[in-house]
């Protein structure tokens, strides 16, 4: 899973990038993720973060309404870096963990997705991309790897779908 960071906070013009906090409609956004993934059976088995504010506060709110209890990793080679990056940090996982979320930004996020799957897309804040990819091992990850799309969920998107269902 590939997941760009929730909306952040601009209200501190005195604060570097690196530290600024999610804004409110982030904090909000954030959980509703997670309770997608838990809904959609899609609890990560490994979470790893850029290690910007922003991000990491988005991987701690996923986390808890998804369900996920284990330590969030964070990796500053995703702050500020490129697909080449988040590929060398999937690349280095075990194999234990069937399903990896990563927790960054854009347009890295957008670049790793089209990177993944050949597929271009756009991800507002807070979106998750879900990809299947056709190795048995992270190692086995490189560019040239093809995997599938499998979903791309926005927090804008299920705000419209729940409204439909509630009709």
């Amino acid at each position: 899973m590939i997941v760009r960071h929730a909306k952040s906070s601009w209200e501190s013009p005195d604060l570097s990038d690196h530290d600024r906090p999610l804004n409110n409609r982030g904090k909000r956004d954030a959980p509703m993720m997670g309770r997608k993934l838990l809904k959609e059976g899609l609890v990560p088995h490994l979470i790893i973060t850029s290690s910007a504010v922003r991000a990491h506060s988005t991987a701690k709110k996923v986390a808890k309404a998804c369900g996920y209890e284990d330590e969030i990793l964070i990796d500053p080679s995703l702050y500020d870096s490129g697909h080449s990056d988040y590929l060398n940090v999937l690349t280095n996982q075990e194999d234990r963990y069937d399903i990896i979320m990563l927790v960054g930004h854009n347009p890295i996020s957008e670049q790793l997705v089209e990177v993944l799957t050949g597929e271009i897309v756009t991800m507002p804040t807070c979106a998750v991309a879900c990809v299947s990819l056709p190795i048995t091992a992270w190692k086995q990850i490189i560019a040239k790897t093809k995997g599938e799309l499998l979903n791309l969920w926005s927090p804008k998107g299920l705000k419209i779908a729940s409204l439909e269902d509630s009709h």
